[in-house]
């Protein structure tokens, strides 16, 4: 696997997503109707999602229990309550399923969950892909590619920003073999720590040379 992208909390999305735009970065709102979330898209490597909560009903979380599943439920009120700024984390494999992840997850004694999402977004791509959510809270979640490639070819943000070259994630001692048993993503640095602790950027500058910054 490697790094899917970088979860960012905005308290207020509207207020985030001109944040970011003004900092130099091409945003766009992940739906055409109701946005829930914000995406900054690059051409290479991950990408970063400005998110507001998650877009699940108050319902959805009482069947998550009933159904024996209250640790993504569990999830997604830590999503909502989290103070804003970077903080999760997303995998995303080279496959359409998850046979592999699972069996490094059942090995390891992690349960999870795995269900199906779909958006469309304001370019009337109809995205589709699959969720993992491990019940471990400190684990990073997982997802496959969308079924359409979202990412722009050959861009460079208004800032010079070409791609994330680094992410710095804390999670427990014990969880880290195990992420390193998913991931294989070289620009993926673990700590023993508590979530995203800071991004590292290639940026072109105007003499077209590479420099990287934080």
């Amino acid at each position: 696997m490697k790094v899917s992208h970088v979860l960012y909390k905005a308290n207020d999305l509207e207020s985030a997503f001109v944040k970011f735009q003004n900092m130099g970065f091409k945003v766009e709102f992940g739906s055409k109707n109701k946005p829930h979330n914000a995406l900054i898209y690059f051409s290479e490597g991950p990408y970063i999602e400005l998110l507001n909560q998650a877009p699940v009903p108050s319902y959805i979380h009482l069947i998550l229990k009933l159904l024996g599943k209250g640790k993504v439920a569990e999830r997604f009120r830590h999503w909502k309550n989290v103070k804003e700024g970077f903080f999760g984390l997303c995998l995303e494999n080279y496959e359409t399923h998850f046979n592999n992840e699972e069996k490094i997850l059942l090995k390891n004694g992690h349960r999870y969950f795995i269900t199906k999402s779909r958006r469309t977004d304001p370019a009337n791509r109809n995205l589709k892909w699959k969720l993992l959510f491990p019940f471990e809270l400190k684990l990073p979640f997982l997802m496959t590619y969308f079924n359409n490639d979202p990412k722009p070819e050959n861009f460079i943000h208004p800032n010079g920003v070409s791609k994330i070259t680094s992410i710095s994630f804390g999670t427990d001692e014990n969880l880290i073999p195990i992420i390193n048993a998913l991931c294989d993503d070289r620009s993926l640095k673990l700590f023993v720590g508590k979530g995203v602790q800071s991004l590292t950027y290639e940026k072109i500058n105007t003499d077209g040379a590479r420099e990287h910054e934080l």
